[in-house]
C-alpha cells in the first residue's frame, strides 16, 4: 500500500514539473514575440539609416513638424506666464484693497479719538464717491 502511494506521489510531483515547465516555454515564447516586433528587420534597418544623412536637406515635412513643435511649447510658455501674471494682479489689486480699507478705518479712529466737539464732524465734510 505505502509503495502505490508513494509511487502516486511521485508521478503527481512529475507531472506538476512539466506542466510548470510548460507554462514557461509559453511564457518565453511570447516574450521572445514581442522582441520581434521592437526590433525591425535589416532591411529596414539598413534603409533607416539611409534616408537622410547628418547633412542632408531636412523635408519639408520634418520643418513643419519641427515648426508646429515650437510654436506648441511657445503657446504653453505665454499661457503660463500669462497666468502667472493674472494671478499676481489679483493678489497685488486684493492687497491694495486690504491696504487702503486699513488706512480708512484708522483714519476714522484717529479722527474719533481727536473731535473736540466744536467743529462738524468730518463724518459730513467727508466726500462720497
Amino acid at each position: 500500500m505505502s509503495w502505490t502511494y508513494a509511487t502516486l506521489l511521485v508521478l503527481l510531483a512529475v507531472l506538476l514539473a512539466l506542466s510548470c515547465e510548460f507554462n514557461a516555454y509559453q511564457i518565453l515564447c511570447q516574450g521572445l514575440c514581442q522582441l520581434r516586433r521592437i526590433f525591425m528587420k535589416e532591411a529596414d534597418a539598413s534603409n533607416f539609416f539611409r534616408k537622410r544623412s547628418r547633412r542632408a536637406v531636412k523635408s519639408q515635412d520634418e520643418i513643419n513638424a519641427e515648426q508646429r513643435q515650437v510654436l506648441a511649447a511657445d503657446e504653453r510658455k505665454r499661457e503660463f506666464h500669462e497666468e502667472k501674471r493674472n494671478e499676481f494682479e489679483s493678489y497685488a489689486e486684493e492687497d491694495n484693497d486690504e491696504q487702503t480699507e486699513r488706512t480708512r478705518e484708522s483714519t476714522e479712529q484717529w479722527r474719533e479719538f481727536h473731535y473736540d466737539g466744536m467743529n462738524p464732524s468730518h463724518e459730513y465734510n467727508r466726500h462720497t464717491a
